[in-house]
């Protein structure tokens, strides 16, 4: 089907909470366990980034290279799989979840991504599944939450013949899911494929937009190029919204001009992504000298609040939720 146009879009008067890959500043994130988590601590979306397996089926991954997130180095019957692929003109060597199959992904335990940072949620390891799309659709409609896919390198994954565009707005479809009235995002960083799913689907899309660089599938020039008025026109011709790094929010202490030239645009903004340790956190925020340690993580949600956010991605849930509803002046959980 051809969607029609998006409506304007009116900023949110209640912004919403997206859990990161989950809490996964306690669990290990894209597990099941990080996202029941996140429910629980009253996340509105949990997010899924989206890698295929060999016989396609969708599975919740940061990167399709595993070798960080599971413990696949500790299986010897898939010693042969590690290889070296250039990905986004990147050079990556490991294991790569498009080299198996479902069945044999499903052998595998996540583990935490950074252990460095977050030891207590290294004492999980061994733990948790791979989960597929599938299950992370049927626990979101439990719980009346809802989803906000990533299509993770969807230019790379077409040129090996794994398409997921296709994949994922028919699965959405499936359960229900298909126009703005659904509880879905879909977002990526790169463009043509988000056009192609705007062509698909009237489900509302988010142009995430990175600090530095441009996309991947080289459409446009940069992500600055994306962020000026004119730019942003020509992402509302297809998004709901732009998904940016927290840091474009601000130039020194002072907000910069993007939340109101997004608005303008008629393009709701959800930046990425609030962590509570001094290493991710702007420096106003941070506590000590110890990198590791936390921060003012509330502190610095209140004013990305202030500035007119319409949500945010953050690891924490649990903050982000106490953050936001005492900026929206509304009772904790009420409604999304």
């Amino acid at each position: 089907m051809t969607s029609a146009p998006n409506p304007a879009v009116v900023p949110a008067t209640y912004p919403i909470v997206i859990a990161h890959r989950g809490a996964s500043g306690l669990r290990p994130e894209h597990t099941i366990a990080a996202y029941t988590l996140a429910i629980e601590q009253g996340a509105d979306f949990i997010e899924p980034d989206l890698v295929p397996t060999r016989d396609d089926v969708l599975v919740a991954r940061h990167e399709n290279e595993i070798s960080e997130t599971t413990d696949v180095a500790d299986h010897p019957e898939f010693a042969e799989r590690r290889t070296t692929k250039t990905i986004d003109g990147h050079e990556q060597t490991g294991w790569f979840v498009e080299d198996f199959t479902l069945a044999e992904l499903k052998t595998l335990r996540a583990k935490e991504r950074l252990p460095q940072l977050r030891p207590a949620n290294a004492a999980y390891d061994g733990q948790f599944e791979i989960p597929t799309l599938a299950e992370i659709i049927t626990l979101a409609k439990a719980y009346q939450v809802g989803i906000y896919p990533e299509t993770k390198h969807p230019t790379y994954f077409a040129s090996i013949g794994h398409p997921t565009d296709k994949l994922l707005v028919d699965q959405l479809r499936a359960v229900g899911w298909d126009d703005a009235s659904a509880p879905v995002f879909i977002q990526s960083f790169e463009v043509d494929n988000l056009r192609r799913i705007h062509a698909m689907t009237g489900i509302r899309l988010i142009q995430l937009v990175a600090g530095a660089g441009g996309p991947a599938d080289d459409a446009v020039p940069s992500y600055a190029a994306m962020l000026t008025p004119a730019g942003l026109r020509k992402i509302a011709g297809y998004a709901y919204g732009i998904g940016p790094d927290k840091a474009q929010l601000w130039a020194g202490d002072a907000p910069t001009s993007l939340v109101a030239d997004a608005h303008a645009a008629s393009l709701n903004v959800h930046p990425w992504t609030y962590r509570a340790e001094n290493i991710f956190l702007r420096e106003p925020f941070r506590r000590g000298d110890d990198r590791t340690a936390q921060g003012d993580l509330r502190g610095e949600i209140d004013a990305a609040l202030a500035q007119g956010i319409d949500g945010f991605f953050t690891d924490f849930p649990l903050t982000g939720g106490e953050a936001r509803d005492a900026a929206s002046g509304k009772q904790p959980g009420k409604g999304r």
